[in-house]
């Protein structure tokens, strides 16, 4: 990748960046430091928001963005990069707008096809910092390795309810502590609860994701002390903030390839698991579909022609969900597709429905992956 190094500031950056510039220690060649550098930051939700438009602000002079999905309501009481006319459109692409509106010497590069460890290494590659902001699983240990890979230092995040945390991994040849030494196996499937299921506090992801955009700062400037070896904890309810130390694990074998990284968090994929592509086919030959998320996740939308029954509902009475898809004219709950956001509830539902004698179908990657790609 080409890089164009730039010498000299010019003359409304001086006027933009002023109050960064009087500060003790800063100056102009720190300014240039931000203005030379590339930073991706994987996700435009809840953290990537305050993330990208604190580092445009900033003058990072390259920011990649890397988000397949589209803004939907239920992200706007958070996701405050987006507004309400961005509804529907690409989250890469609504934050490339905005961020044009903060500061136009600001450089974007949109990815809107998913991070996998097909694309990773390849996307990642020639930047300075990378920002994770991502709530799944998969992603967390795709991005850690691809920049322990690439010995990239990597500022993560995670918010959930009122609690969030980050930190600044960095493999650094294999001193320095990544996302797989705090964490060297994945919690079981549907263990651990998602933002959609736990709820969120919006001005938690402000508070988590400015933190954020800091830690990036002082590794792209060389100010102050990195939380290198230190995740910080925030309670939101209390405001009181805490730090714990971490250290690499001596005993872990250093990362040298990238992996399935679906098997390796256990996200069902497989037996009973539809594809999204064999959905169109499936609905077509009659067979049901069967949105079992709570009722805020669907105010967000549904997939076409599908039908709401929350998880609990279902599981406490099938036959009832049978008798109420008849009456609303679909084919009955037998071999019905359900699906959940991520997937991994609609195959816990998939396995207890199962057990009761209903054989019905679980839509790999659940609503997430099929919006982007029907």
């Amino acid at each position: 990748m080409t890089r164009e190094t730039v010498k000299e500031l010019s003359g409304p950056e001086r006027a933009r960046y002023a109050r960064h510039l009087t500060l003790p220690g800063f100056g102009e060649d720190t300014q240039l430091r931000l203005k030379n550098a590339r930073v991706a930051v994987v996700g435009a939700g809840g953290l990537g928001s305050p993330v990208l438009m604190y580092l445009a602000a900033a003058g990072v002079g390259h920011l990649t963005v890397i988000d397949p999905d589209r803004v939907d309501e239920s992200n706007l009481q958070r996701q405050v990069i987006h507004g309400q006319s961005r509804r529907g459109e690409l989250k890469a692409e609504s934050a490339r707008l905005s961020i044009a509106e903060i500061n136009p010497h600001v450089r974007v590069t949109c990815v809107t096809e998913a991070l996998e460890a097909a694309n990773a290494l390849e996307i990642l590659t020639g930047h300075d910092v990378v920002l994770d902001g991502t709530d799944n699983f998969p992603t967390r240990y795709l991005v850690s390795d691809a920049c322990e890979i690439l010995n990239l230092p990597l500022v993560w995040g995670s918010i959930l309810a009122f609690n969030g945390q980050l930190s600044v991994f960095w493999a650094d040849a294999g001193r320095g502590v990544t996302y797989r030494d705090i964490h060297p196996n994945p919690p079981a499937p549907g263990s651990v609860q998602n933002c959609a299921e736990a709820g969120v506090l919006g001005m938690l992801c402000g508070q988590i994701g400015t933190a954020m955009a800091n830690e990036a700062v002082k590794l792209i400037t060389g100010i102050g002390r990195p939380l290198l070896g230190r995740i910080a904890l925030y309670d939101a309810l209390e405001a009181r903030w805490q730090e714990v130390p971490v250290r690499r694990n001596p005993e872990r074998a250093p990362v040298r390839e990238l992996v399935d990284y679906q098997d390796l968090c256990g996200v069902p994929r497989r037996a009973g698991g539809v594809a999204v592509a064999d959905l169109p086919e499936l609905l077509a030959a009659g067979r049901a579909l069967v949105d079992i998320r709570e009722d805020a996740e669907v105010a967000g939308g549904m997939l076409e022609g599908a039908h709401h029954i929350r998880m609990g509902e279902l599981l406490a009475d099938p036959q009832a969900a049978d008798n109420a898809l008849r009456a609303a004219g679909a084919a009955g709950l037998a071999d019905a597709v359900l699906y959940c956001q991520g997937g991994i509830r609609s195959a816990k539902a998939q396995a207890a429905l199962a057990e009761a004698g209903w054989r019905v179908g679980s839509l790999n990657g659940g609503y997430a992956h099929a919006a982007r790609s029907l």
